[in-house]
């Protein structure tokens, strides 16, 4: 991908940057606009409430000039005299100014004053005067529904009613230049609190996604054949599960590219040996050092045979990995099976000086698999035996049912097979030094076979010392329980 694409396609740290500063974008919006409404709504009932609070100081006021005159025609048409009960008044000319040694001039005191002070955003303006009948005496010339009245009683009788019309909106120059300072911070903590948003999701963005960037460059490391690629991840969340898993795979194929080439050096090495004795022996006959004597003709024989036995190992082998082997699923009972392939190798035995002993149980033990497979398996595990134990030695087979299992137990005599080296056994060419060497025959992968037959029969292999002095190979099968059998139990 060229620099120009992954430009234009962001990645996922851009991505999930972008997600969280428009979430946070959008949160600090919306927080902001509903704070300027609350606060404008807010500042309407604050001075809505101030003009009912200048409500009730003018009410005594107005009781007692009612007192006085008996009625409200006093007041009609006299704004003059109105602004003057309930505190306004036309603007003043500014006073002059004083000598610094004069004495302080008496400044208004008591109710006067505090309706000279509530009185900023003109709430005397909105003040009306009406006659019992709620009919407008004088004041603000429009009475709204929603005005807030109180009423005036005089000894007793309602003689009038003071209304004050409501702020609908803010119109006094002094309180929409407070409101837009209001909004005008408003709008700069939105900002500040954006630019705080986006440096918080660069930096949680590239927080959460280091990991995933650690893998994701460790995965083209091992996808590029370093199989000795790991990442190291502390923590217990899915990204930390996902390197463990991560380091699961390359230790796998670093494993299996090992066996690889470990397989390959191993098949050459098993070819090289037959090829340069065939070599050898067919070049000393054209140039006639040796003549095609009985004796040379069985060498080569057997040579070729070693080479056909080591390539049909091969293939068997190659079969089992790719799970084509061709298998029949049929009933078959393991008593007669065992005791036919172990008849069949008494002699072989003999000739050997090996005591070949069968112990087999009376009853029938059936399990499920291809009769021919199973031969072979049984053959591989006996032929091993006889081929590495030394002459003079014993070859102990035991057949016996183990809860849900066929087992059959194959021990022998010396030589034994070092601990460490038992689970390696089954492993391809693998020989054990000196006692089990090549030249004891064989092409090194019938335990490798082996085990790859008892796997496919649902089966398994086990390798421990053996008590006679050798090796003890434990293989079991699930064995097929006869009907009754499960139900009495």
């Amino acid at each position: 991908m060229s620099t120009l694409a992954r430009l234009k396609r962001p990645g996922i740290t851009g991505k999930l940057f972008v997600a969280v500063l428009a979430t946070a974008t959008l949160v600090a919006v919306a927080v902001g606009v509903a704070a300027q409404w609350s606060f404008q709504r807010g500042f309407l009932g604050y001075l809505n409430t101030q003009a009912v609070l200048r409500m009730e100081v003018v009410m005594p006021r107005l009781t007692a000039a009612y007192a006085e005159h008996g009625d409200w025609d006093f007041l009609r048409n006299r704004r003059d005299l109105w602004f003057s009960l309930v505190g306004i008044g036309p603007p003043h000319p500014p006073e002059p100014r004083e000598p610094p040694d004069s004495p302080p001039k008496q400044r208004p005191s008591g109710p006067m004053a505090e309706l000279i002070a509530s009185d900023l955003l003109g709430a005397g303006r909105r003040l009306s005067l009406l006659d019992a009948q709620r009919q407008r005496v004088v004041g603000f010339p429009f009475i709204m529904a929603n005005s807030e009245q109180r009423e005036i009683v005089v000894d007793g009788r309602t003689v009038g009613w003071l209304a004050m019309a409501p702020i609908e909106t803010v119109t006094d120059s002094a309180a929409v230049a407070f409101l837009d300072r209001q909004l005008l911070a408003a709008a700069a903590a939105v900002v500040l609190a954006v630019l705080l948003s986006a440096a918080i999701a660069w930096w949680v963005a590239r927080a959460l996604l280091a990991p995933v960037r650690a893998v994701a460059g460790a995965t083209h490391r091992l996808a590029a054949g370093a199989y000795d690629t790991r990442v190291e991840l502390a923590g217990e969340d899915e990204v930390a599960q996902l390197a463990q898993d991560f380091n699961q795979l390359a230790l796998t194929l670093e494993r299996n590219e090992r066996l690889r080439r470990d397989f390959m050096a191993d098949v050459s090495h098993e070819l090289r040996t037959p090829l340069a004795v065939l070599r050898g022996e067919l070049e000393a006959l054209e140039d006639g050092v040796h003549q095609p004597t009985p004796e040379l003709l069985r060498r080569l024989q057997q040579e070729v045979a070693m080479l056909a036995q080591l390539v049909g190992d091969l293939h068997e082998l190659a079969l089992a990995d790719v799970g084509a082997l061709a298998f029949r699923q049929d009933e078959l009972d393991l008593v007669p099976l065992v005791r036919s392939e172990v008849g069949a190798l008494q002699a072989k035995a003999a000739e050997r000086g090996l005591e070949l002993q069968a112990r087999l149980p009376d009853a029938a033990l059936p399990v499920t698999g291809d009769e021919r497979r199973l031969r072979q398996l049984l053959l591989n595990l006996l032929s091993n035996s006889l081929r590495y134990t030394d002459p003079g030695g014993m070859v102990r087979v035991e057949l016996a049912a183990d809860g849900a299992d066929a087992v059959l137990d194959l021990q022998d005599s010396a030589p034994g097979v070092p601990e460490e080296l038992l689970p390696r056994l089954f492993e391809r060419f693998f020989r054990v030094e000196a006692s089990r060497s090549r030249a004891k025959g064989g092409s090194g992968l019938g335990l490798a076979i082996a085990r790859s037959l008892a796997e496919a029969h649902g089966g398994r292999l086990e390798a421990r010392p053996s008590p006679l002095g050798g090796l003890w190979i434990r293989l079991m099968l699930p064995r097929l329980r006869p009907r009754g059998e499960g139900e009495s139990a």
